[in-house]
């Protein structure tokens, strides 16, 4: 959960905010005249945060899903979209003939 304090606090127990940021891995909002100006993150935090932002483009995603696929299928043929198509209508169907 994450903490507020004022600037004036912050100011007086940085230390502290600073060992609870990095041991409660929590960020700490740092108030002044009752609005949020700064948070307080350990680095471990900091770092995930950075790491969320680092986007890849869409043409790495495609090259790293084919990749998969490929290694997912092990030399064997892909399905054609018709067949993988009906054959989950048919699955479909079961299920809902089961449910009656």
């Amino acid at each position: 959960m994450e903490r507020t304090v004022s600037a004036t606090e912050a100011r007086i127990h940085f230390g502290e905010l600073m060992r609870q940021a990095v041991e409660e891995g929590e960020p700490i909002i740092v108030e002044r005249g009752g609005e949020a100006h700064v948070v307080v993150l350990s680095m471990e935090a900091y770092q995930r945060l950075l790491e969320g932002q680092r986007q890849e483009s869409w043409q790495d995603l495609v090259d790293r899903a084919r990749t998969q696929v490929r290694s997912d299928l092990a030399g064997r043929e892909l399905p054609s979209p018709d067949l993988i198509l009906q054959q989950t209508r048919e699955e479909r169907d079961a299920q809902l003939l089961d449910l009656r």
